[in-house]
């Protein structure tokens, strides 16, 4: 029998609060270092969407959003900022269910989730005008750059995920997902494989990315833990590494289009 496998969850503290334009990966290397952690090759470095979206500048002045005629109406049904209602409209590709407080949209980006990902929370500072934040353009493409500049600067081979808190149907509380992912198999397809007794697994694909998103989620906290970078270690390296695009199910195959 094998040894057992060991996972730990570091997190890096320290960090300030990111601004537009702030260098994440010189920050993760700096507050790490300053905490006696090094990378290693095969870590898994799980951030908050929070901090890659504002690195990105994607927040957006509330009072510069004009609602269209469309916003303002839903903002009335869903009793909603008429401007957060337009940013929700802008960012979807089409409604999937609204009522009073709810308001759920495919985004485009193909994630069904509340409010298209935009988010007041730890955005607006005392005094400072009302502001929104969006998703990251291409969440993907910000975890391949972030393993890239992981590996000019440290030199390590490391997966990257970026991490969003949803909701679920049928089942309350949010956890954490991957939203993006570079270096690791988002998922892992294990169809064909034996079980303890030999049987052939036959529908088993493990959402692997989303897996760790939810266990560094139990780190970095929902509120004012200021914990949003994790550090995964302890991971076997992935056989073939795939991005968070693919744990989106096919719309053929969503019995509940």
């Amino acid at each position: 029998m094998g040894a057992a496998q060991r996972l730990e969850l570091l997190a890096v503290p320290g960090l300030p609060m990111v601004r537009a334009g702030d260098d994440l990966v010189a920050l993760v290397l700096q507050h790490a270092a300053a905490a006696g952690i090094a990378l290693h090759d095969h870590d898994v470095v799980v951030l908050a969407q929070k901090i890659v979206s504002k690195s990105e500048g994607r927040t957006v002045q509330l009072a510069d959003v004009s609602p269209s005629p469309r916003a303002v109406a839903l903002a009335l049904e869903v009793q909603k900022d008429a401007r957060l209602v337009e940013l929700v409209l802008r960012e979807s590709r089409r409604l999937v269910r609204t009522a009073p407080q709810v308001l759920i949209v495919e985004h485009r980006l193909g994630f069904v989730m509340a409010n298209a990902g935009i988010d007041q929370s730890n955005v607006n500072a005392a005094g400072t005008p009302e502001q929104a934040l969006l998703l990251p353009e291409d969440p993907d493409a910000s975890a391949a750059r972030l393993r890239a500049g992981f590996r000019a600067r440290a030199g390590v081979d490391v997966g990257v995920i970026v991490n969003d808190s949803f909701g679920r149907p049928w089942r309350l509380g949010t956890v954490g997902v991957a939203i993006g992912a570079a270096g690791v198999a988002a998922v892992r397809d294990l169809r064909g494989q034996p079980d303890l007794l030999g049987r052939k697994l036959q529908v088993t694909v493990v959402g692997h990315a989303d897996e760790l998103a939810a266990a560094a989620s139990l780190v970095m906290g929902q509120s004012d833990e200021a914990q949003p970078v994790v550090i995964v270690r302890g991971l076997r390296p992935p056989a073939t590494a795939l991005p968070a695009a693919a744990l989106l199910r096919p719309p053929g195959e969503d019995l509940f289009r």
